[in-house]
């Protein structure tokens, strides 16, 4: 590796490129890999590209992980560098040196390191380096861009934030990876804090507190594990559904439950699904989970998406223009990180290529989701998908026929063709049997406020867009 002083220019380009093969590979991991994997596994990780991009060294936590990620991993991540950088890449893999692990991420050199997180508390064991809360002070509600799509929720934190304890406890959110659920949970955490600095708060993903109930098991330290848990003021606790088949952390998390409540702490989850959707989890535990408030988080709207690009961009010492924000906003639809995804590779590919942002150099940053979006996503396609699911024939979507077994899946279909694709409420119209666009408007102003208020509705809905997203 390079360890002169080249001039800056050279210095920058290099630093960009490195940033964005290794970024890409991280983003496309994200898309791939369940959202736990990630970010157990992937997003903790420190890479640093040699300067003619002949290898890459990814820094790992300590020899289990290291062991453990190239035995899972390295080969994906090898072909996926090999299929971004056009040619073969040499893969090393290494224990994170002290000085790596407390250098600030991102710095600007062309053969530093770069991080796949904006904060480097992961680079140890999962747990060491973070606060005895584990609560990330950079996700707060100011730092939250609000809309429709988070509303509800939003202000369900807030109440709890500023009243723990008292009205809706426990908080259920729920929605699909990538909304801004755990944020939530950061936020709610973080603003207690700052009323109440010496308020007991813990923030825990539920894996982890699986974990922790082996742990006491294994150790008959049962006492220590009750004092933790029991003793707190807000419990803050991610992905409630992987206590699925696990009957001991479930008769666990009962008793923490309702020792919480006992003594007015608060309790917020989230989970993927509603409660009652949820699978292999003790009835009790679903009675408790629905016993407060259930609010869903959506995919942000349009405008949302807009702001949160222009905000984010911001926040990276850029401007983006706003018809840049619009046609990043239009072709990204399913969730905060595929817009953050998307946000990084159009940065790195402006200071790459020496090039101001605009629609044409974002089409060119973003060619590769683009084209699988519009392969995979057809009006077609999602006619098909709705009427398998609701058991009704395909020709029925475009048929007069006006039944409610018919009419409702062919609303749902309008609804999701508008969400889904690019095509105009004219265009969708043609496509169902050439009918009139005010026709599609209805249906799909009715199935976007039905979804707010239908629980049921809302899960078959995320069924049918995670269908149809692959």
């Amino acid at each position: 590796m390079s360890t002169g002083h080249p001039d800056k220019q050279h210095d920058s380009s290099a630093y960009d490129m490195g940033q964005s093969l290794w970024q890409s590979c991280v983003d496309q991991l994200a898309q791939e890999l369940p959202e736990q994997q990630f970010n157990t596994w992937i997003k903790p990780l420190l890479a640093q590209v040699e300067e003619d991009f002949s290898k890459v060294t990814i820094f790992v936590a300590n020899r289990f992980k290291l062991d453990w990620i190239r035995a899972q991993y390295g080969g994906k991540i090898s072909a996926l560098l090999e299929r971004l950088y056009g040619q073969p890449v040499q893969v090393e893999l290494a224990i994170t040196p002290r000085e790596i692990a407390v250098r600030p991420v991102f710095a600007k050199r062309a053969v530093d390191v770069l991080a796949v997180d904006e904060s480097v508390d992961m680079v140890d064991d999962r747990n060491a380096g973070l606060p005895k809360n584990r609560l990330n002070s950079m996700l707060t509600f100011d730092t939250l861009v609000e809309g429709t799509a988070n509303r509800m929720a939003r202000a369900a934190a807030m109440h709890v934030a500023t009243m723990p304890g008292h009205m809706y406890n426990p908080l259920f959110i729920y929605g699909g990876v990538g909304l801004g659920k755990t944020h939530l949970m950061h936020a709610v955490g973080n603003c207690l804090l700052a009323d109440k600095p010496n308020s007991k708060v813990l923030y825990i993903h539920a894996e982890q507190f699986v974990s922790d109930v082996v742990k006491a098991y294994q150790r008959k330290t049962f006492d220590e594990f009750k004092d933790r848990y029991h003793s707190l003021d807000l419990l803050l606790i991610d992905d409630v559904q992987f206590f699925a088949n696990k009957d001991r952390t479930q008769e666990e998390f009962f008793n923490a439950f309702e020792a919480l409540l006992a003594k007015k702490s608060h309790i917020v989850m989230t989970s993927d699904t509603y409660p009652k959707g949820l699978t292999d989890i003790h009835e009790r535990l679903v009675s408790r989970f629905d016993s407060g408030l259930t609010v869903a988080i959506e995919p942000p709207e349009l405008e949302m998406r807009v702001a949160i690009l222009i905000n984010k961009a911001r926040a990276e010492g850029t401007e983006m223009p706003e018809e840049v924000a619009f046609f990043v906003a239009k072709n990204v639809r399913s969730n905060v990180r595929e817009l953050e995804g998307a946000l990084r590779k159009i940065l790195a590919y402006s200071r790459f290529n020496q090039k101001e942002i605009s629609i044409a150099l974002a089409r060119e940053a973003l060619r590769d989701l683009l084209s699988i979006q519009n392969r995979q996503i057809s009006v077609e396609n999602i006619q098909k998908t709705v009427a398998d699911y609701y058991k009704i024939k395909v020709a029925d979507m475009y048929s007069k026929k006006r039944p409610a077994s018919i009419a409702r899946p062919r609303q749902i279909a309008m609804y999701l063709a508008k969400e889904l694709t690019q095509k105009s409420l004219p265009e969708i119209g043609e496509l169902f049997g050439g009918r009139d666009h005010t026709t599609v408007l209805h249906a799909v102003r009715k199935i976007g406020g039905e979804r707010q208020q239908m629980t049921e509705l809302n899960q078959q809905l995320h069924v049918l867009e995670q269908t149809l997203k692959g």
